[in-house]
């Protein structure tokens, strides 16, 4: 594996981990959400290929977007047997031996929220890299901000089955967290800025729209010129460019139980929407950044290219 250099924050600072691009500066990643069913519900399929995908791209590391393990979380950073029969036992390939780079879901939530940034865990498996529940990923050309979008959603919060600990209260916690990723957003010089979460922002898919983060997160990212948003939460691959900025909003929540036939509006552009299982493929230089979304057989669904300098496909 490629190692990471993890650096530690100061104050009112998202936590980073450093990750290096290849020798040409290029950089390939993989994006999967919505998967911990201990191989059912075409899980397994998934993840074979990503792994020829990975192998063909020579994958750098693997964005998950979130709800890791299903249907509550772990129950501890002692669930060693659950981590592993949903994730160790399952991405086996030689290519997808890399980082593995994770947001929380709502299914994460209502276990123990805390595991998955446990030492313990990483023990188990050196992959799983969950330093925060909000951090970056810097890649040089690219910068990845991992935001943890669970407490934006106020209905959970009527909720007693989350694990609020280390978040409560709300309003202090999504103040911080805003103002940490608007400051980490306009220091960056990166020539991608890519923000990752669970929930959507813009769906077409069965949840839609998560209206929270319309309202809180959608300005920062406007404000602070973000490429492109990715989430898990609906369980579909989708494209959508924003009808007022140059934002992608892609979803790759198709890791395991999809097709469920239920599908939203959105006031944004639906440029591509598919209602089953498969992941995201990312390829980056400075100058352009191509993706692929991919099914459980590794057919290339649909593919689209964004250039830089006009931000254009």
């Amino acid at each position: 594996m490629v190692g990471v250099m993890v650096a530690s924050p100061v104050a009112g600072e998202l936590a980073r981990v450093e990750h290096p691009t290849k020798e040409d500066g290029s950089l390939a990643v993989l994006v999967v959400g919505d998967w911990g069913r201990k191989g059912q519900y075409n899980q397994t399929l998934v993840a074979t290929q990503m792994g020829v995908i990975g192998e063909e791209l020579a994958a750098d590391f693997i964005l998950s977007t979130g709800d890791n393990f299903y249907n509550d979380g772990l129950t501890g950073d002692n669930d060693t047997a659950s981590f592993q029969e949903s994730f160790t036992n399952i991405y086996t390939a030689d290519s997808l031996q890399k980082p593995w780079y994770i947001v929380l879901g709502n299914h994460d939530y209502t276990g123990d929220a805390l595991a998955q940034q446990s030492p313990a865990i990483r023990a188990v498996d050196s992959r799983w890299t969950s330093i925060n529940k909000s951090f970056i990923v810097d890649s040089d050309i690219a910068e990845f901000f991992l935001v943890d979008t669970v407490p934006f959603v106020q209905k959970y919060w009527n909720e007693s089955k989350f694990d609020w600990r280390q978040v409560a209260p709300r309003d202090t916690y999504l103040t911080t967290l805003l103002t940490d990723l608007g400051d980490a957003m306009s220091q960056s010089n990166a020539t991608w800025k890519i923000v990752v979460g669970h929930h959507t922002i813009s769906s077409g898919c069965e949840h839609g729209n998560t209206t929270d983060l319309v309202a809180m997160l959608l300005p920062v990212l406007k404000t602070y010129g973000a490429d492109m948003y990715i989430n898990g939460h609906d369980h579909c691959l989708q494209r959508i460019t924003s009808i007022d900025s140059p934002l992608e909003f892609i979803t790759s929540g198709g890791g395991s139980r999809a097709w469920a036939g239920k599908f939203k509006q959105t006031s944004d552009k639906l440029e591509f929407i598919y209602d089953g299982q498969g992941f995201l493929s990312m390829q980056l230089t400075m100058a352009e950044a191509s993706f692929a979304f991919y099914d459980v057989t590794g057919a290339v669904l649909y593919s689209w290219q964004l250039a830089k300098s006009t931000s254009t496909n």
